[in-house]
């Protein structure tokens, strides 16, 4: 399921579970942790840049979810509703933390430049592939590229040029007018296809970072771990590869490469919010408010 494609059947599901999980159906609500998780935490993670700090959220997130579910109503849409909560969650409670993470795009060119070029390190000496360790440099770069939009253009970007979200869906989720979403969409859109076409060789072979020259000097800088890869798995599904569909909305052939780059990083596996969830029902104070329900 992908929560932001139009879909009856998938809507009417959605409203079925949230009605049983009311009622006091723990495996219904568990059910509706499932079908959202994925999504909600690729959201979050490419807001954070780091799985970990992501997953911290995400709990926070289900458990204002639990907590507000008795509030939807079945006239509206649970994805918008869902979501909504997501995205006010990452402006609003965090938005210290997610302003501590933001560096200015003048602040990450120099962070480039300043990383030297080396020859990559000795595969036999690697615990994985050698292509593994360089895709983990290319999508962390990426992931600080996120970090230099505010949370708002991050936002947006995200929603709609990386997951695909229409700008009327993603206006109602941001809580703003489809105009205004769309000036914050471009305005992010440009920021990016502008630094990425000054530094990036992955948009333009003579610019100054390519993946491959720069990898050994963060792993002697702690950057990447070949031990620990927090991006890079194989056989991972691609954001390209579920996010089916081109936005006729971009005109700018920079900008489309630019998006298109961002779509080919991959899925990130989402930790199993299931048992936390169980873990959340087991504690008497929540478990009071779930019992309310019904």
């Amino acid at each position: 399921m992908r929560p932001f494609t139009p879909s009856k059947k998938d809507e009417q599901r959605d409203q079925i579970l949230v009605a049983e999980a009311i009622a006091g159906n723990r495996s219904s609500l568990e059910q509706l942790v499932i079908r959202h998780q994925s999504w909600i935490f690729n959201i979050v993670v490419r807001m954070t840049g780091h799985p970990q700090d992501a997953e911290d959220i995400c709990q926070e997130i289900i458990i204002k979810v639990i907590t507000h579910l008795a509030s939807f109503r079945t006239e509206s849409s649970f994805r918008t509703w869902l979501y909504r909560i997501v995205v006010n969650h990452l402006l609003n409670v965090k938005r210290q933390h997610l302003r501590n993470n933001q560096i200015s795009f003048e602040q990450y060119g120099q962070a480039i430049d300043r990383t030297p070029d080396l020859d990559l390190p000795d595969p036999n000496a690697l615990p994985v592939d050698l292509h593994l360790i360089v895709e983990e440099t290319r999508i962390s770069c990426m992931m600080g590229m996120l970090l230099c939009l505010d949370p708002h253009q991050r936002l947006v970007f995200i929603l709609a040029s990386i997951f695909g979200v229409s700008q009327r869906v993603g206006a109602a989720i941001m809580s703003t007018t489809v105009s205004n979403f769309r000036q914050q969409l471009c305005r992010a859109r440009h920021q990016l296809a502008h630094f990425m076409d000054e530094k990036c060789g992955l948009i333009r072979p003579e610019n100054p970072c390519h993946c491959v020259r720069k990898t050994r000097a963060l792993i002697d800088a702690g950057l990447v771990d070949p031990h620990n890869l927090l991006f890079s798995r194989e056989h991972i599904q691609r954001v390209h590869e579920v996010v089916t569909g081109r936005d006729n909305s971009l005109a700018n052939f920079l900008e489309k490469r630019c998006v298109q780059l961002f779509r080919e990083n991959p899925i990130q596996p989402s930790p199993d919010f299931v048992n936390y969830v169980k873990s959340l029902l087991d504690h008497p104070e929540l478990n009071a408010i779930f019992e309310l329900y019904h």
